[in-house]
């Protein structure tokens, strides 16, 4: 015959190896919880930093010209202030067509690049779109508005390339208003 211990003790030694069972499980479950949430952790990291790259690409190639469009801004300055003495010599002339045709095509790629001219005359005036040169008194133009563009601004893609300056207005000339 097999002897067989108490009862008693039989319960207590099985209840013993049972929380020895449980103890390593649930270290095993916790630090099965902890990788997985460690492997969400990089997965998102992983998403974002492909989101980030694909954005940063986008914009370089948006802004690659940016440039070259820049340095073209001062030559098609002096072109713009020839294409006016042109018109203003004689506006019928075959060279003031042909610049005509020539500034039409150099907005044209301006345009197709992404660039464009900020509208300034009788708007607010902006620091973050206009560079004020100076201020002057205006009875037909609001204070704070500009009265004269001295050079065009533009914009890249929604991005300033260059402020426009202009002449802002400080409003009627306050010896006009003593005077009345």
């Amino acid at each position: 015959m097999i002897r067989r211990p108490p009862r008693s003790t039989l319960d207590r030694s099985s209840a013993a190896s049972d929380v020895y069972k449980r103890q390593p499980l649930e270290e095993a479950i916790k630090e099965a919880a902890h990788w997985k949430d460690l492997a969400a952790r990089n997965q998102a990291e992983l998403d974002n930093y492909r989101k980030r790259i694909v954005r940063e690409k986008s914009d370089a190639i948006k802004f690659a010209n940016g440039s070259l469009l820049s340095e073209l801004l001062p030559v098609i300055d002096s072109f713009q202030m020839g294409l006016t003495a042109a018109i203003n010599e004689d506006p019928d002339s075959i060279i003031s067509k042909g610049m005509e045709m020539v500034q039409k095509q150099l907005e044209e790629f301006f345009s197709s690049q992404g660039a464009v001219a900020i509208s300034s005359v009788g708007k607010e005036f902006d620091p973050n779109l206009h560079e004020a040169i100076s201020q002057e008194s205006s009875d037909k133009v609001p204070n704070g508005h500009i009265i004269t563009e001295i050079r065009k601004g533009y914009t890249l893609n929604d991005r300033l390339l260059r402020a426009a300056n202009v002449i802002v207005s400080k409003g009627p000339d306050s010896a006009d208003n003593e005077n009345d």
